[in-house]
């Protein structure tokens, strides 16, 4: 056994990540938040997000929900419906509009937007015309200051009108949901997209100026080969993205009614999806790729590693990022907005959502409080998974000190002084081992993902 300067476990072979399936057993949250959504309760509301709003200034990231798709993929969790009644649309583009400018009188002038995101569903599930005009919205109810501007795309319907679109915003980051490019297993998945696609759209996305393009790809899928996902990640460094997210499929069809389409019986058990998240960390960062928290990977010009190699990479709703500001605030129906001391989650249902802001009143009706135990829990949590350490107060280790000992003692995780680390070999346990020290977690975690 080979221990680094810290005492944790030596990885001596990128390829043999040690597997523990005791360790891996209990599903668990992504956090993306801490509390994370499950926590979620209706005594926080309206008045809540208006106070927090009040108390807003510095920097500011908007994050913009368009919750349709021209077709729903059947392995998706997204709150999303299908963009094929243009009224449905119309009224609720409507309805948007008229809570960017609520949202925007009502935060202070003090307040600085440098980073907007446009997630989904699929935005280009609306005309690009509608985006343009979305856009145009935020930048008069909004202080922008030269923000950076993400999106969210399906390749299948990338036009040339969105391409202009995308141009004439100036947006620099865009993801586009690939997921595999094996035509059978698309055909597993509901999510049929030829090659050509993706090859379109890359172009067309680099000639409007993006210089930041992320693959979502996936393992775990039905009928998934180890040499399928080997095929499909070559595939994506081929075609150049600075950066690929590798995401485990959750199929939790008791909770998403969409997944019950997909062959359970086809897909591949624990010790598979095990050597898939293995076998992709060491294609990609042989590759040229550095990885980034537990399933992001970016080429070292991408800000994502930049920001990696500089202990400044956070996380958020959205995943991993570089987006340091404090105050994250979603805009859209079932849109997440976070604020130190308050998570708080707009009306789900479409319907009310409309009705809602059709009264001018905020659409926020569920969250949580985050009391000063969450922000310290909240700290650590995210700390480990982004830093792969955290500086653990005394107070929060005798709490996590049983759940820890599984992991201190194969060596995944170590000690030095108050600071916790994760050897570089147990980078598959770093949600459990972040989950050590989340208070709210229940015996029956079904709701949650599988850890790897």
């Amino acid at each position: 056994m080979l221990l680094n300067e810290t005492g944790c476990l030596a990885q001596q072979d990128r390829t043999m990540w040690p597997y523990h399936p005791d360790l891996l057993a209990t599903p668990v949250p992504r956090y993306t938040s801490y509390p994370t959504a499950a926590e979620f309760g209706n005594d926080v509301g309206e008045q809540d997000f208006a106070s927090a709003l009040s108390r807003t200034d510095g920097d500011v990231s908007l994050y913009v929900h368009i919750p349709f798709c021209e077709t729903i993929c059947w392995y998706c969790g997204c709150n999303t419906g299908r963009a094929n009644r243009r009224q449905r649309l119309a009224s609720y583009l409507e309805a948007l509009h008229s809570e960017i400018a609520l949202v925007g009188r009502m935060l202070p002038k003090t307040a600085t937007v440098r980073r907007l995101s446009f997630g989904g569903g699929s935005p280009n599930a609306i005309t690009a015309t509608d985006f343009v005009r979305l856009f145009l919205s935020l930048t008069d109810s909004f202080r922008l200051e030269k923000p950076v501007v993400s999106i969210e795309l399906d390749p299948r319907t990338l036009t040339s009108a969105w391409a202009q679109a995308i141009a004439g915003t100036r947006i620099s980051n865009a993801s586009l949901g690939v997921q595999t490019f094996d035509p059978r297993l698309q055909e597993a998945i509901g999510r049929v997209q030829p090659l050509q696609d993706i090859e379109r759209c890359t172009s067309m996305l680099r000639e409007a100026g993006v210089t930041s393009l992320n693959y979502d790809l996936m393992y775990g899928l039905p009928g998934q080969s180890e040499k399928d996902l080997a095929d499909s990640l070559a595939k994506a460094v081929e075609l150049g993205a600075d950066r690929i997210a590798l995401f485990g499929y959750a199929h939790v069809p008791h909770l998403i009614a969409r997944q019950r389409r997909i062959d359970a019986d086809a897909l591949p058990d624990q010790a598979v999806r095990f050597r898939m998240a293995s076998q992709g960390h060491e294609l990609l960062t042989r590759s040229g790729y550095e990885a980034v928290g537990f399933d992001h990977f970016a080429l070292p010009h991408d800000s994502l590693a930049q920001a990696t190699r500089e202990s400044r990479l956070s996380r958020n709703f959205q995943g991993f990022t570089d987006d340091d500001a404090p105050v994250v605030l979603g805009l859209g129906a079932s849109a997440i907005s976070s604020f130190p001391d308050l998570l708080i989650q707009n009306e789900k249902n479409a319907g009310r959502y409309r009705m809602m802001l059709s009264q001018q009143r905020l659409t926020g009706n569920r969250g949580i409080r985050r009391n000063a135990d969450d922000r310290l829990r909240s700290g650590v949590i995210e700390q480990l998974l982004c830093q792969g350490k955290a500086s653990v107060p005394a107070d929060l280790l005798l709490p996590a000190h049983d759940r820890l000992a599984p992991f201190l003692d194969r060596g995944l995780v170590c000690w030095e002084g108050d600071t916790l680390s994760i050897a570089p070999s147990a980078l598959p346990y770093a949600r459990t081992i972040a989950a050590t020290f989340d208070a709210y977690r229940q015996p029956d975690s079904r709701r949650f993902s599988s850890a790897v």
